[in-house]
């Protein structure tokens, strides 16, 4: 039997989330309410009335970079197109890659800005790890990785967006108005969510906020292959939670209130920081596969995205609100007409 059966649905395509709203609080929320089992259908700006005072809110700091690539290879003038994954200490970087044909050690490929093309790099190719990534060597002085993808970069919308080129409104909203620490190569997209000014009604409330850094990695949406939950291969991703975030949330837990998770990811973080039962400070990678059964003990209520069918996001959100009330969840949410995915409407999980 598929056990990934349980973690897939269907999505009518008009549901999915091409644009991002007109502004960030115009997003729909869902409330699921884990006690009753119960929905009710809400604003993100309801959020802070639906919080209590003594809450806190866990958001993650990362910023995307602009890691989508766009080019050509530099012999036949062939479409090119990479993902840049990591930076390593030799200089060079391991990126996905699409061409046609196959690329050959020592080939050429020109990356061009989308600035109409003011800026260029050359990358050699040095050959593929064992996952398949690509390794190249940039042809340029400069060793900052994140200075050259600021040249020749652009924004790494996901696939189902369908757009070649970002529009001037992906650079402002694929990116959290929070966010202070580069190094993503997706957004985390609850976090897309939140204005100033709702993080200022939500702290008026009492409601107090903090940060956590995990830097999503191209594993987050990539489908689960395998037909058991045990045998999937859990991507790794690197992430901080400080002193300070732990004395933040001990003060909240000291009061009362919940600590509430804004993404998946910062539910990664905060979990990958328990150590016997206790949140430490935490820094490095995690490969935290948080599946059903789980014993959360970190976090009290989650704020998420509607996620990709059989992907680890939904199998993590099943495991903290119960596999059949989040397929219920779904099932409102498509009858309700949501918008899906990353630019799309968000779930309160209580």
């Amino acid at each position: 039997m598929d056990e990934l059966q349980h973690y897939d649905y269907e999505l009518p395509a008009e549901l999915i989330a091409r644009q991002p709203p007109q502004a960030r609080e115009d997003a729909r929320l869902l409330v699921v309410d884990r006690q009753t089992g119960g929905f009710s259908d809400h604003s993100i700006r309801d959020l802070p009335e639906l919080l209590r005072p003594a809450d806190c809110l866990v958001l993650n700091d990362t910023q995307v970079i602009p890691a989508r690539l766009l080019g050509y290879r530099t012999a036949t003038g062939g479409k090119w197109e990479g993902l840049f994954l990591e930076a390593a200490a030799d200089g060079t970087w391991l990126l996905l890659s699409q061409t046609r044909g196959k690329l050959r050690i020592d080939e050429q490929l020109t990356v061009v800005a989308a600035d109409a093309g003011q800026s260029s790099l050359q990358l050699t190719v040095i050959g593929r790890t064992d996952d398949g990534s690509l390794v190249v060597r940039p042809e340029t002085g400069e060793t900052d990785h994140l200075i050259l993808l600021g040249r020749v970069g652009t924004v790494p919308l996901p696939p189902y967006v369908g757009r070649e080129k970002p529009t001037d409104l992906d650079w402002q909203r694929y990116q959290t108005t929070f966010a202070s620490r580069p190094g993503a190569i997706a957004a985390p997209t609850a976090g897309l969510h939140f204005t100033p000014q709702l993080l200022q009604a939500c702290a008026q409330r009492g409601i107090s906020q903090t940060c956590v850094t995990l830097h999503v990695g191209v594993g987050t949406f990539r489908s689960i292959n395998t037909e058991r939950l045990e045998e999937h291969s859990m991507h790794s991703e690197w992430c901080e939670l400080t002193s300070a975030t732990v004395e933040t949330i001990g003060e909240a837990r000291d009061r009362g209130g919940r600590i509430v998770a804004i993404g998946t990811t910062s539910v990664r973080t905060l979990e990958s920081a328990v150590q016997d039962g206790m949140l430490q400070p935490f820094r490095g990678p995690t490969e935290l596969f948080i599946r059903p059964p789980y014993k959360f003990e970190a976090v009290d209520s989650l704020l998420t995205n509607f996620h990709l069918p059989r992907t680890t996001l939904l199998v993590l959100v099943s495991a903290f609100a119960g596999r059949e009330l989040i397929r219920s969840a779904y099932e409102h949410a498509i009858r309700e007409r949501y918008r899906f995915y990353s630019y799309g409407d968000a779930m309160l999980i209580l």
